[in-house]
């Protein structure tokens, strides 16, 4: 959906280091980081979205979708993710939020 409506996806393999998705974000200048979390992977968010800062990167928005469990949506929201997208919401609203979170991110 979001190739579709335009944007460029890069795709990485499941289990990523913060290390390499934070050298790959530089590399490609990218505007939104997605993370897909199926069981416990949005407990990292924390340490991404400090490592983010520590690069100077505070401008990427990060995105997590999937299995995010109520009782830590908070935690993430407060660590700075910027959206996160639970099962059952449409491609539509994805594509949406995503090219908002793109221009934030690029000061438009």
């Amino acid at each position: 959906a979001l190739r579709n409506a335009g944007m460029e996806v890069i795709y990485t393999a499941p289990w990523q280091e913060i290390s390499s998705v934070l050298s790959l974000a530089m590399q490609e200048d990218v505007d939104v980081i997605g993370v897909s979390s199926l069981a416990t992977d949005h407990l990292l968010m924390p340490k991404l979205m400090a490592a983010l800062k520590d690069k100077g990167m505070e401008n990427v928005k990060v995105v997590v979708g999937g299995i995010v469990p109520d009782n830590e949506v908070e935690m993430l929201l407060e660590s700075g993710v910027s959206k996160i997208f639970h099962p059952g919401v449409t491609s539509q609203e994805i594509v949406r939020d995503i090219h908002k979170l793109a221009s934030q991110a690029r000061g438009q």
